[in-house]
């Protein structure tokens, strides 16, 4: 059974992920960094329905609690085999009123939390020489969001690390893509009023917002011996928001 690891995962996206990854018979580590009793709820729904789940708790942005995190993986279950790099944190407003601080905790959190968790995923993975990780972006790092410049910033850096990463590790069978939503009714949506809601929606070909389980999907056929085929990949799932 294979060992998926699942940073900010007790709400959203990431919960989302967790439970589809457990239906497709995936051994789960629910990350989360504050919210305890919601993780706790996620590995319960997972359990009630016949898998596997353990909640751990990680500041991905910081390496020391990365690497506690991946040694109580390693002892438990042996390592990481599938690696979905979901947790990150919005920003609205102005570029010129964002501090030096606000940037830089944006991108400690987006873009170091999965420098780190991959640091400490690959050794394992290069071992077996088989791995899949997933980087969960934004469709603003494609094509950008004003008033969200730092956010735009950081979700493209993941963009571009993950084609990187996957000429690097492609020798080693370690397949990387990259997740890009579009917008999608999660809590980071929720400050949004009703006439931006209706105006994103009227954006969107679909003519509605995305689900969780909509990205859950994508990330579930990316891990799947059906795209074995597939890395250095951005696959964004946005409801014809933009059209390539």
């Amino acid at each position: 059974m294979p060992t998926a690891l699942i940073t900010g995962a007790s709400r959203g996206i990431g919960k989302a992920i967790a439970l589809r990854l457990a239906a497709d018979g995936c051994r789960v580590i629910v990350n989360y960094q504050q919210q305890a009793d919601k993780a706790a709820q996620v590995c319960r729904q997972i359990q009630q329905n016949g898998g596997q789940a353990l909640a751990l708790p990680a500041d991905v942005s910081q390496p020391e609690a990365v690497a506690q995190l991946f040694a109580q993986t390693q002892s438990l279950f042996g390592g990481v085999d599938i690696l979905i790099n979901n947790a990150g944190i919005g920003h609205f407003g102005l570029l010129t009123d964002i501090t030096p601080a606000e940037w830089r905790h944006i991108f400690a959190v987006n873009v170091d939390g999965a420098f780190n968790c991959i640091q400490a995923a690959l050794p394992h993975m290069i071992h077996k020489k088989n791995g899949v990780i997933i980087n969960i972006a934004s469709i603003w790092g494609l094509v950008g969001a004003s008033c969200e410049a730092a956010y735009s910033a950081s979700k493209g850096a993941l963009i571009a690390l993950s084609k990187a990463l996957a000429k690097e590790l492609g020798p080693s069978q370690i397949r990387v893509n990259c997740v890009a939503p579009g917008v999608i009714d999660t809590e980071m949506n929720s400050r949004l009023n009703p006439e931006e809601i209706t105006a994103l929606k009227e954006e969107t070909a679909l003519g509605c917002l995305g689900q969780p389980e909509d990205i859950a999907a994508a990330v579930s056929w990316l891990i799947s011996p059906e795209s074995k085929f597939i890395t250095g990949q951005v696959i964004s799932p946005n409801g014809g928001f933009t059209i390539y």
